[in-house]
């Protein structure tokens, strides 16, 4: 029998099938290429929203999806993990631990049994020291729209609204301290140095405007919260991807064109800028630190005219003022808030993906903290800033709906932790409660009027449908068309995701 030695196959090999394999190789290559150019390879990547047959087990193991982005664009709008309900995102962060008890979380027993020793609380110390009696809200509370759902008269228009809301009432935090405590809510981790939500949507989702920037925060007219930028800081994510901080009052810094150049000129010079920053990309292909930073540039100098333009309220109507409270003569701060929430749906009417608005800043000397930290004397201080939150809070939820804008856009309403249904011994205030507190959602995706989980009969632990942080996030970025557990980012050896390892989404929350 004549046989070919291995020697000859192999050459055999080489010659007839080396060829042939390299060339349907290079044409399998060539349509990968096409596919991806087009962005059908992401999507196909990507897949469609998982089954609820998958096991959460099954989910961990799935590869991390990360966003294509273009260096020359990094704002540029990206496809989801799966369809979105929702395109932007719009929060507000009452900073200083807002009481449930006192505003959306109805206890009648703490009406029944005011004054009483918490059963069980004997010697409770928690985070300024012992506890006092039960204590019932100093605001009644009353059943809101057809739903009927009870809420405090300190924020009776946001209560008129309560069929529009998806309430969580059973949250729980890591600590019970303000700056962690708003860096777990804005980032998902108690330290510093990990990205913003906002910063993790826009790193994945970009935005659907060219001339502003992907993640505005608008700080209180008062000043910051306690965290400062860490609630909307990168972290560990590009720098492009930090938000962008202003509020109506006080526009970007060093934004506006030097005195005594005319407009022509500036616009000319940056024109040339341009041409030079394009030329000198030509010279090095590929490098994408050279593009991110052209493209930063080139945003900062069509922010010089869109910004000014989106922060001017002049020209809103004024029965639009008139609804927001911005003509407030007598509460100057009620004004300012009601300029922020207006200019916070300007920016999502631009395409703006995240806004982020603060309700509450820390403040030290003077009046002290100007926030919801009603530790000593909570009434006076609660009536003061509830004020401020109400109607302009109702008339953004109000404006985002009537313009049409409600059915793509998520809101969010939050706060670091809850407070204690007692009173502090020697004060008339609540003390920090980590271990039960109210936020809420209304938009795009979410049912409404709806509640999920509770709090015992004073309002003091989670215990039904306990929720975490990490579950809050995982649902939000759900919303967003994001699957948590595959948006990742490597970092100092690990891949991070906003929700660690941790957290679900909430499925009895979405329609």
């Amino acid at each position: 029998m004549n046989t070919k030695s291995d020697r000859e196959i192999s050459a055999a090999v080489t010659r007839r099938g080396f060829m042939d394999d390299m060339s349907r190789g290079l044409s399998g290559i060539a349509l990968a290429g096409l596919l991806a150019t087009d962005r059908l390879l992401s999507k196909q990547a990507s897949g469609a929203e998982p089954s609820s047959e998958d096991s959460r087990e099954t989910a961990s193991r799935r590869s991390p999806i990360r966003p294509e982005i273009d260096p020359s664009r990094p704002f540029g709008a990206r496809d989801s993990h799966f369809p979105a309900r929702a395109k932007n995102v719009v929060v507000i962060f009452c900073s200083g631990a807002c009481s449930h008890l006192d505003t959306f979380d109805y206890k009648p027993e703490l009406i029944t049994r005011h004054g009483q020793a918490m059963p069980g609380g004997d010697g409770l110390i928690t985070f300024q020291g012992e506890q006092g009696n039960l204590t019932k809200s100093p605001w009644k509370f009353r059943p809101r729209g057809e739903s009927g759902k009870m809420v405090s008269d300190l924020v009776p228009q946001l209560g008129d609204l309560a069929d529009d809301m998806c309430f969580f009432h059973s949250l729980t935090s890591k600590t019970n301290t303000h700056g962690p405590g708003e860096n777990f809510m804005s980032t998902g981790a108690t330290l510093d140095g990990f990205p913003s939500m906002g910063a993790w949507l826009t790193w994945a989702l970009g935005s659907e405007s060219e001339e502003l920037p992907a993640y505005v925060a608008i700080p209180d007219p008062r000043g910051t919260p306690q965290s400062s930028v860490n609630n909307w800081g990168p972290g560990f994510l590009p720098a492009a991807f930090q938000g962008t901080d202003f509020n109506a009052s006080k526009p970007i810094r060093n934004l506006e064109r030097p005195t005594g150049l005319s407009a022509s000129a500036d616009r000319k010079t940056r024109d040339f800028l341009q041409r030079l920053n394009r030329s000198h990309l030509e010279r090095f292909p590929g490098d994408t630190e050279l593009a991110a930073r052209i493209s930063s540039y080139e945003l900062a100098a069509r922010m010089q005219l869109s910004v000014p333009e989106v922060s001017d309220l002049s020209s809103e109507p004024d029965h639009i003022v008139k609804m927001y409270g911005a003509d407030d003569t007598e509460n100057p701060l009620k004004a300012s808030y009601a300029k922020n929430c207006m200019l916070a749906r300007k920016l999502v009417e631009k395409g703006v993906r995240f806004v982020q608005i603060f309700n509450g800043a820390y403040q030290t000397g003077g009046e002290g903290v100007s926030n919801w930290d009603g530790h000593k004397s909570l009434e006076p201080q609660y009536q003061k800033h509830g004020q401020v939150l109400d109607q302009p809070t109702a008339a953004l939820l109000k404006d985002l709906k009537q313009r049409g804008l409600l059915k793509d856009t998520l809101v969010v309403w939050c706060t670091e932790f809850g407070r204690m249904p007692t009173f502090q011994k020697g004060a008339s205030g609540r003390d920090h409660n980590p271990s039960g507190f109210t936020a809420w959602l209304a938009g795009a995706g979410v049912k409404a009027p709806f509640s999920y989980g509770a709090t015992d009969e004073f309002g003091y632990k989670a215990v039904e449908n306990v929720t975490t942080v990490y579950d809050f996030h995982a649902t939000i970025l759900h919303l967003l068309g994001l699957d948590h557990e595959r948006l990742t980012f490597y970092h100092n050896g690990l891949e991070r995701r906003l929700t660690d390892v941790h957290g679900h989404v909430i499925k009895d929350v979405l329609v």
